[in-house]
């Protein structure tokens, strides 16, 4: 099994920034995608960013491309989410998900979801 844990969201103002974390623990040798999902009030849950474990790929939803970066810790078996230029639209519930496959579409393992709201 592997845990997930979000930190980092919070109250920002549009146009500003913040940095979401994922801490992995548990079965992390297992874990071979990490991603970073949202959702908002009403609205089904959205793929935002996901990267590869070793790093090495990324991808983003069309809506947060060049504003948002996903990034990884092996070392500490963290990954993270920077936001930048945030938008009210960027409101929403951001969770953590982890998988055993090479960039999978569908996660195994996910996080409670730490919430991001964004004041016009």
């Amino acid at each position: 099994q592997v845990q997930l844990v979000e930190s980092g969201g919070g109250l920002v103002q549009a146009g500003g920034s913040l940095r979401l974390s994922c801490a992995a623990s548990g079965r992390t040798f297992s874990i071979y995608t990490m991603g970073w999902f949202r959702q908002a009030p009403g609205k089904e849950r959205e793929f935002v960013a996901a990267i590869s474990w070793t790093s090495d790929t990324s991808r983003y939803a069309d809506s947060v491309k060049g504003r948002f970066t996903i990034s990884g810790d092996n070392a500490k078996n963290t990954v993270y989410l920077q936001m930048n230029s945030l938008k009210p639209e960027d409101t929403a519930v951001y969770s953590c998900a982890a998988d055993p496959r090479y960039m999978a579409t569908t996660y195994r393992y996910w996080g409670q979801g730490t919430q991001v709201t964004v004041s016009s």
